[in-house]
């Protein structure tokens, strides 16, 4: 619970910094005489401490900005298209979480459905080449250029056209660049009436890029806070659980949609008295003994909801703040009635289980050993020895159906396995590639490359899955590196096998979690990583990616407070068809 208060009064601290940051971001650049537009670095809101407010709908102001920067942003790709007499223009935008660059709105000869299936790996095509390097390309023939084959120029008819990266400076008070960050391309496509881009229509297409990688980072960071404050306002209303704030005075200020339905409460219960809302005079008492300090124990309370009695864990906690000042008493309540019915449907399991394993175990025991008894005696025809055989052999087939229908309800619950596409490819290159997208994407840390042996320059495997097995564990070191630094992704060959690791200076993971975060929804909670947001899935994901898809082997090496490495190991020599079978049970 003391986790929970804390979640609560940060909660409050963060609506409100984004209440105040989001009125400072105005995504609007300023239109120079000749029609170009000044780009505005953008940079993230600060954090503002301040007292909670009561959430508040949105207002036409916040929708009409968004509307005006995207207005803003469709009428300079139309003008892009119209200076270069370019037929199609596409923005591309980097989505560091997948490796994946995307098509996304505006465009210009381009529809919407085509657009959505405007995607490439930032390791491949022109795409990924001009992201990773920073520098444009210019392509007469696209349909023949061997670096166009992943950027589905077949399906957006392209002929020739320019690639230029979105870059966005940052700068200081004297207007020096202090950092760099490409977040997309741009591209142009088509010139009209036959003709072919030249390095003129470059440097065009590069300097009003620029603009254009301002207002998208600008309306990017808008839109964000808009939806992390919204995210904010909902979070006690959308909660599985039933909550109540209560003020230090004793009243209500806060009640959400799952603790009302369980009260029974249709008016607005904010502002009163606990005993006038709640039908429960042993939650009343737990709330007045909170308010006044004293620690009471969870309790289980039992009530009747539309005729059928269900049962509620109760939880509380006083909120303070961080001069300890008392801000309430929340309350949290859990429906656990479905709970309890599933520890009991579990207990009649093992006992179903225990019971069917038994018979068939007793039987086989039983006329095994009366088998065995009548050995020395001839006590038993040939027969009397085969039906106790039959029914020995039956008894083994009835277990071992029985394992079977618990082996296929376990694989029934864990999923279907991802299917693998096996082909050969350079696990150099990959890795080489993967680490330059981190960079691009991630300014605050240096990702390098460490050969300790020289790899091999094929290797069987499934390409696209081994660039996620990287890129998740990358990105992984990076979220949790908040202060940045160095992360290294190391190459060795041991024997037939391959080995990498990819260590970081990060926050570190305790010892006793160390054999866990390979575990579906695992998190480690803590002061250090409770900011640091996530699904517990990646980890996950690339334990089934390296073990079962490539048959290697994954684990985790870490000392708290100076950083984490995670290894890996996969064959150099993969058995495909071994592995395809694997796969395919």
């Amino acid at each position: 619970m003391e986790d929970l208060s804390k979640k609560i009064e940060e909660l409050q601290k963060q609506l409100s910094a984004l209440q105040t940051a989001t009125q400072a971001q105005t995504p609007s650049p300023a239109t120079q005489p000749d029609g170009v537009l000044t780009p505005t670095p953008a940079e993230p809101p600060t954090a503002v401490a301040a007292a909670p407010e009561p959430p508040t709908s949105g207002g036409g102001v916040e929708v009409a900005s968004i509307q005006d920067g995207d207005a803003t942003l469709r009428r300079l790709v139309q003008r892009i298209a119209m200076i270069l007499q370019a037929e199609k223009v596409a923005i591309m935008f980097h989505e560091r979480e997948t490796g994946d660059l995307i098509g996304i709105p505006p465009s210009f000869g381009v529809d919407d459905h085509t657009l959505d299936l405007f995607k490439v790996r930032a390791t491949q095509g022109i795409s990924g080449q001009v992201f990773r390097e920073s520098t444009p390309a210019l392509y007469h023939n696209a349909s023949t250029d061997p670096r166009s084959r992943k950027d589905m120029v077949q399906m957006l008819k392209v002929t020739n056209g320019i690639t230029v990266p979105l870059i966005i400076e940052k700068r200081d008070e004297e207007n020096r660049v202090v950092d760099r960050t490409t977040i997309g391309v741009l591209h142009a496509f088509n010139k009209r009436q036959g003709e072919d881009f030249n390095e003129e229509d470059v440097r065009l297409l590069e300097r009003m890029a620029r603009n254009v990688g301002s207002i998208i980072a600008n309306l990017q960071l808008y839109k964000e806070v808009l939806h992390e404050r919204e995210q904010l306002m909902q979070t006690f209303e959308s909660l599985t659980s039933g909550l109540l704030l209560i003020s230090p005075n004793n009243k209500l200020i806060q009640m959400n949609a799952v603790a009302r339905n369980i009260f029974q409460v249709e008016d607005n219960p904010l502002g009163k008295d606990p005993s006038e809302v709640l039908k429960a005079e042993e939650l009343v008492k737990f709330i007045i003994e909170g308010l006044e300090g004293r620690e009471s124990p969870p309790f289980e309370l039992a009530m009747d909801f539309h005729g059928a009695e269900r049962h509620y864990d109760i939880q509380g906690a006083l909120v303070r703040n961080e001069e300890a000042r008392t801000l309430g008493f929340v309350v949290i309540i859990n429906d656990v009635t479905e709970q309890k019915n599933i520890d009991r449907m579990k207990s009649n399991f093992v006992a179903m289980a225990s019971h069917e394993l038994r018979t068939p175990l007793t039987a086989i025991k039983g006329f095994s050993s009366t088998l065995l008894d009548g050995v020395d005696d001839d006590i038993y025809d040939k027969d009397q020895q085969k039906e106790f055989l039959g029914i020995v052999v039956s008894e083994c087939d009835r277990l071992r159906r029985l394992i079977d229908d618990l082996l296929n309800t376990a694989r029934i619950e864990a999923g279907q396995s991802l299917k693998p596409n096996y082909t050969r490819f350079e696990i150099r290159d990959l890795v080489e590639k993967v680490a330059m997208v981190q960079n691009q994407a991630s300014p605050r840390h240096h990702v390098f490359v460490t050969m300790h042996d020289e790899l091999p320059g094929m290797i069987a495997g499934d390409q696209d899955k081994m660039d996620q097995i990287f890129t998740n564990l990358l990105n992984n070191a990076i979220k949790y590196s908040p202060e940045g630094g160095d992360v290294v992704i190391h190459c060795k060959v041991e024997g037939e096998w391959l080995k990498f690791g990819i260590e970081d200076q990060g926050i570190g993971i305790p010892p006793d979690h160390l054999d866990k975060v390979f575990e579906r929804f695992h998190r480690v909670n803590n002061e250090d990583n409770r900011k640091i947001y996530g699904t517990g899935l990646g980890l996950f994901l690339v334990k089934h990616l390296v073990e079962q898809v490539h048959m290697g082997k994954i684990w985790a090496e870490s000392e708290v407070g100076k950083g984490s490495t995670f290894w890996f190991q996969v064959p150099k020599e993969l058995d495909i068809e071994k592995a395809r079978a694997m796969n395919d049970d």
